[in-house]
């Protein structure tokens, strides 16, 4: 038995991977998706870093004055990349800009500067503006606001010192020590959302393992099926355990290939991090191709035709991947979302790998989602037994 599970299941792997479409949708479509959805969402949760600043574009008078030096530093500081465009057609080439008003006639022929007017107390109005919505802009906003705000401060505070306001006092209040300070730890995990590579690859992984066993991987049984290499085989000494069990096999070991591949390049091209606990993620993984093996043998047997096969390998798909959190965290979206999710085998792998990858947890954590997902591969095996058919 065990012998002719090993052929069937070696002859199946070496024929898929000889169909053109089987090594576009299992090599290079996933890498693609890394790159191109890893790179545009890479500013989805926001942040720019002491490594990574974000552009930032600030538009000011010429003769600013040191309030506007001030407001650089506390940019800077709030790791934006600031710079000062020549041209208002530079300007709008940067997804984020911050503009001052430009003087009055009045302020132009007085020779006041931008630092002068507001010394006098002249209402300002700063226009931040900033290309797409979300948390990454929510995020662009608090920090502007904050450094704004922090320059607003400390004119108020030197203004009631001796000499008023100025670079130097302002420097003076720097170095002043804090007689309050405030220290921030975590209270827990990190649960920051992921976004970019951290979210693209994993999400990319689990929506192409599915997609390629639900399609070239149960495509396979069907056209065996329809051209009678299966009444064939029945005609032999393999036993039907022996055929389904290889059968099974053939696509567990084509989802694993997938699995090992992406989780390579995403490793050496994106430097993706899997974690602390690599062993469970990999169970995991296991599972979860383990999982879609057995969905494609009972989709094969029940499919009529290569095209009934295909139109439900690439729908259901599309659909479990969307709502299970493939496409974008799912934590972004409503409650009744989140919740939907929990109740779908692409939202417990997805769920396991943010809490393993990206949120820190133990193994334990995972342990729920892998005993789902291997439950539902136990039974969706057994009902793919019961209802093969050679022909």
């Amino acid at each position: 038995m065990w012998r002719s599970t090993w052929f069937i299941a070696r002859k199946d792997v070496a024929h898929a991977l000889r169909q053109k479409e089987t090594l576009l949708w299992t090599f290079l479509m996933p890498i693609l998706f890394f790159y191109f959805i890893g790179t545009v969402t890479g500013g989805f949760g926001g942040g720019g870093s002491e490594d990574s600043p974000d552009p930032l574009a600030l538009r000011a008078p010429a003769a600013g004055g040191f309030l506007v030096d001030e407001l650089v530093l506390r940019l800077e500081a709030e790791h934006f990349a600031v710079a000062r465009p020549a041209s208002d057609e530079e300007l709008e080439r940067y997804d984020r800009r911050l503009i001052l008003p430009d003087p009055t006639p009045e302020q132009q022929q007085a020779g006041l500067s931008f630092s002068d007017s507001a010394l006098a107390g002249e209402r300002t109005v700063l226009t931040f503006r900033r290309r797409g919505e979300g948390l990454g802009a929510q995020h662009d906003r608090v920090r502007v606001a904050r450094a704004v705000y922090g320059v607003l401060a400390d004119l108020v505070v030197t203004s009631q010192g001796e000499g008023g306001p100025g670079p130097e006092s302002f420097r003076a209040l720097a170095a002043m020590p804090r007689a309050l300070s405030l220290r921030v730890e975590s209270a827990g995990k990190r649960e920051e959302i992921p976004s970019g590579f951290e979210q693209t690859i994993p999400g990319t992984l689990t929506m192409f393992t599915m997609l390629v066993l639900l399609t070239s991987g149960a495509i396979l049984l069907v056209t065996e099926r329809e051209q009678g290499l299966l009444r064939r085989l029945a005609s032999t000494p393999i036993p039907r355990a022996a055929l389904v069990l290889g059968k099974w096999s053939g696509k567990m070991a084509l989802g694993l290939i997938q699995i090992a591949f992406a989780m390579a390049a995403g490793t050496v091209l994106f430097g993706m991090d899997w974690g602390a606990t690599l062993w469970m993620v990999c169970l995991l993984l296991f599972a979860w191709a383990a999982f879609n093996a057995s969905l494609g043998i009972l989709l094969g047997n029940l499919a009529r035709s290569e095209a009934q096969m295909a139109g439900m390998g690439v729908v259901g798909t599309m659909v479990l991947a969307a709502l299970g959190g493939c496409w974008w965290p799912i934590e972004v979206t409503p409650q009744w979302m989140q919740s939907l999710a929990l109740v779908l085998p692409t939202g417990w792998t997805m769920d396991a790998l943010h809490q393993l990858v990206n949120f820190g947890y133990g193994p334990a954590a995972a342990l729920p989602h892998l005993s789902g997902l291997l439950v539902a591969a136990f039974v969706l095996g057994w009902l793919g037994v019961r209802t093969f058919r050679y022909e």
